[in-house]
């Protein structure tokens, strides 16, 4: 059951790597209804609350690689599974960065966010921040198995 838990959490991870490795070379699809919108300065329209460069959407791309790198090590599919405290923690501690990613910064993301009239809102609240605690209790499954 964890080895299956863990291919989805992995396939996952690596997907999303994938997808920001995708904007990072200047892909567009997707790419309006992922960043955060606010109102503009006139309050006529919205308008995306920061626009992330390419490095830091490659930076993005590599961290959640290597999440993915961190669980195939914890379960086996790398090298024999390693069993060491300090991976469990680590995983643990990126599922409790799930978990608040989920629930916010009260202004922009997660289930409590302020600003909910756009398409990103729409899907944060019914997808993204869903998919962040799934992610997390997977995460955590695969660390305390």
């Amino acid at each position: 059951m964890t080895f299956v838990l863990a291919q989805w959490v992995v396939t996952t991870f690596v997907l999303m790597s994938l997808i920001h490795v995708y904007w990072a070379l200047g892909g567009r699809w997707a790419s309006d209804a992922v960043v955060p919108q606010v109102l503009d300065g006139a309050g006529a329209g919205l308008r995306p609350a920061f626009k992330p460069s390419p490095l830091v959407t490659l930076a993005v791309a590599l961290a959640l690689l290597l999440i993915a790198v961190l669980v195939s090590l914890r379960v086996g599919f790398l090298v024999p599974a390693i069993d060491h405290w300090s991976l469990q923690w680590l995983i643990s501690a990126i599922a409790l960065l799930m978990f608040a990613r989920a629930i916010g910064d009260s202004s922009l993301v997660g289930f409590f966010k302020e600003h909910v009239g756009s398409r990103f809102a729409r899907l944060d609240t019914w997808a993204y921040s869903p998919l962040c605690v799934v992610l997390g209790a997977g995460l955590l499954a695969v660390a305390w198995a």
